[in-house]
């Protein structure tokens, strides 16, 4: 299929399929932030809440090199098709204001530690007593309830407390983190669906809800083990092999190295064939997954043999043709190039206070209402005068509130 005629059914009078909802993000560092991203990519009218000084986002290493002001990855790939409303909530006039704001909204996204806006005056007690079809959604380490609520979590402990750390490594190894926010992504992912299904039940019943998305529960999700852990089962680690299936690894080719697997007995008899040992496909003693991976090391040697003896993109390709997955390994340089990400549009060009930057397109294609990256993140308070204007603020009570340091004037 061609995209001219995927999206030929295309409308383009809105902004998504989330045209006309509005959320109001008080989000710091990553999942929070990633519910809001998701949110505004498909359209919602999404307002950044962040403290006058803003959110360590906008200072997060590493620094997008060759830009000034120097912008964090964080913050470029966040806070894109956002509106920045710079708002100290915690203070008393900045309580007032956030009440106001969240008396327009569908939607609040927030990821303060339990209790924190309960403190300022602003929970969801607060905001229901105000507007009962309110969706409220609350990230945080361990959930609003439980022996471990107020404890402080993130990624990496979360990635520690459910199992996933002690999977993930060599054999040889010990445990080790994933080098991406894989926690703070699954709880942002989680937290957006389930954004979604509040609002199908507010759509029918007019009802608003609590929504509890716990980073460790996130991660108790993704390690599809935990059923075995709980019934006693043994699983070492086992590096780039596939745990299910074999052959299945890395392996080292001339001029570099590719991925590839077996996952059906069909891609067995293929590969047999492609890596010039077509008498293996019939043999009684590879015929199944399970005879395979009773030789996990003795199937992965032998394709790692014939890999040795090609260059990459000629291994892919004989692969491919035989209908076997497989990948190169990609540097991240390298992904960045790849005519996969241009095809998909997986980096599109957008304006960061005055930076060009490539940033992650949205995953999800629709066909109907298709999304994109509309702009860039705004600027530290960009949008303050013109949110408070939409509330019914005057230029006085701006002013006031600037002075008071509830708010400040868009950064120069």
């Amino acid at each position: 299929m061609k995209k001219e005629e995927f999206f030929r059914e295309a409308r383009n009078d809105l902004s998504g399929p989330l045209h006309g909802l509005r959320v109001v993000e008080l989000a710091t560092t990553w999942a929070g932030p990633l519910c809001g991203c998701l949110l505004a990519d498909m359209g919602a009218d999404v307002i950044k809440v962040e403290h006058p000084r803003g959110d360590v986002a906008r200072s997060a290493p590493p620094l997008l090199p060759g830009t000034e002001p120097a912008l964090s990855f964080m913050q470029v790939t966040l806070n894109r098709n956002k509106r920045s409303l710079a708002l100290d909530a915690s203070l008393g006039r900045g309580r007032e204001v956030f009440l106001r704001l969240a008396g327009t909204a569908d939607i609040v996204v927030e990821n303060l530690r339990p209790g924190t806006l309960d403190r300022w005056g602003i929970g969801y007690s607060a905001l229901r007593a105000m507007r009962q079809d309110l969706v409220m959604v609350s990230i945080s380490g361990y959930g609003q309830y439980g022996s471990n609520a107020h404890r402080p979590g993130y990624d990496p402990i979360a990635q520690a407390e459910s199992g996933f750390l002690s999977l993930n490594g060599s054999p040889d190894g010990g445990p080790t983190k994933a080098p991406t926010f894989v926690g703070d992504d699954m709880a942002g992912l989680h937290a957006t669906i389930a954004t979604l299904g509040a609002l199908r039940h507010r759509d029918a019943t007019g009802e608003g809800q609590h929504v509890d998305v716990s980073l460790v529960d996130a991660m108790m999700f993704q390690n599809p083990f935990l059923t075995l852990g709980a019934m006693g089962a043994e699983l070492p680690r086992l590096g780039n092999e596939f745990r299910v299936a074999a052959p299945a690894n890395v392996f080292h080719c001339r001029d570099g190295q590719m991925m590839s697997g077996v996952l059906v007995d069909a891609h067995w008899r293929a590969l047999a064939g492609v890596i010039g040992h077509p008498e293996l496909a019939e043999d009684p003693r590879y015929a199944t997954n399970t005879e395979r991976l009773e030789r996990r090391s003795e199937v992965n040697e032998l394709v790692g043999e014939w890999a040795a003896q090609h260059d990459v993109e000629d291994a892919v390709g004989q692969f491919a043709a035989a209908g076997i997955p497989a990948a190169p390994v990609n540097t991240y340089h390298e992904a960045a190039r790849s005519g996969v990400v241009r095809e998909r549009e997986m980096l599109q060009e957008v304006s960061v206070e005055g930076n060009s930057i490539p940033v992650q397109g949205p995953v999800p294609k629709f066909s109907r209402t298709p999304i994109a990256v509309r702009h860039g993140a705004p600027a530290l308070g960009a949008h303050t005068e013109e949110i408070l204007h939409e509330l019914g603020f005057e230029a006085e009570e701006l002013e006031s509130l600037r002075a008071e340091g509830v708010t400040e004037a868009p950064q120069p």
